[in-house]
């Protein structure tokens, strides 16, 4: 009965959730749709905007365990151009082998680097990974000894339908197979919702934010696939340019944030991420300026969380 109860005050929320999700897509494509009828949202627009929402959803499914525990990792953007740089060159020898495990061990090896330093010399999250993403970048350089590398016609299957796709796919089901039936979900929601509690609980802290870097660094492997894949060639980043990167599959996990007690954060992630790649390819059509872009994005993610974040009385906002 106490159950029933629960879920019946708790429905009337999630469905506000989703149905607002819907209405801000739908609103968006018509407002673009309205002002440029025959250049924006055909039918093959549309896969195209789909496909390319992919990518940077397979980053924020692995930022979500980091941002979910209060943590923070830039070296996000450095991760996937390091690691599409060795999988350029390992595909050269090794083909579609190279191409899949360089990038995926190269990620889950920054993960775990991120992760091991962070937890050993106790400084914020945020410093130490900044200060990894100038040695990555670096690495990345050294690596590429300022070419462009590109990658081979005959290995190229990621970078379109249905590989792209089945890749994108199974990387989902993996973040949803992970927050919802092992303990690596369950102690980042608690890790999160209040690390002394749960560090009371028993649960090993420093080991399980350790498997969040991971698992950011694995999925960051996964999205270097479909970058290089995509688009066919990379380029070393310095100066801190591999920080561009980091952006957008850090709204995407903003929308899963935002909205996880209504749907699914894999779901809220896509859907997020699709709704910024609407916005920018209608301020396209339209036009737009780059800076203009930039400005009319970042206020519209900060307008869907504001609109469906409440935040308690009283309550602190860090």
């Amino acid at each position: 009965m106490k159950t029933d109860l629960i879920h019946k005050k708790s429905s009337p929320g999630k469905l506000n959730g989703v149905l607002y999700l819907i209405g801000v897509t739908v609103l968006i494509y018509a407002v673009f749709k309205i002002m440029r009828p025959h250049n924006f949202g055909n039918l093959n627009s549309l896969s195209s905007y789909f496909q390319q929402a992919l990518l940077p959803t397979v980053a924020a499914c692995g930022f979500y365990f980091i941002i979910a525990m209060g943590l923070f990792d830039f070296s996000i953007g450095a991760n996937i151009v390091l690691s599409a740089i060795v999988g350029v060159l390992l595909s050269r020898r090794f083909g579609y082998l190279g191409l899949i495990v360089g990038p995926v061990l190269v990620g889950t090896l920054i993960g775990f680097v991120n992760g091991a330093l962070y937890v050993r010399l106790k400084i914020p999250s945020i410093i130490a990974t900044v200060g990894l993403m100038m040695v990555y970048e670096c690495i990345g350089a050294l690596i590429a000894s300022g070419s462009v590398l590109t990658l081979g016609q005959n290995v190229r299957a990621f970078g379109k339908a249905p590989w792209n796709i089945i890749l994108a796919v199974a990387a989902f089901l993996l973040t949803f197979l992970f927050l919802e039936h092992t303990k690596i979900g369950t102690y980042t929601y608690a890790i999160g919702s209040n690390e002394t509690v749960a560090k009371n609980m028993g649960i090993a802290i420093n080991t399980y934010k350790i498997i969040a870097f991971v698992l950011c660094g694995f999925f960051a492997g996964i999205m270097s696939i479909l970058t290089i894949s995509y688009g066919s060639a990379i380029t070393a980043s310095t100066n801190m340019s591999s920080m561009a990167r980091n952006f957008t599959p850090i709204m995407g996990c903003f929308f899963g944030l935002a909205f996880k007690k209504s749907v699914n954060p894999v779901i809220a992630m896509l859907v997020g991420e699709f709704i910024i790649t609407m916005i920018l390819n209608g301020l396209i059509s339209l036009g737009a300026p780059t800076t203009i872009q930039n400005v009319i994005t970042g206020c519209t993610l900060i307008g869907i969380v504001v609109l469906t974040t409440r935040v308690p009385k009283g309550a602190v906002v860090k």
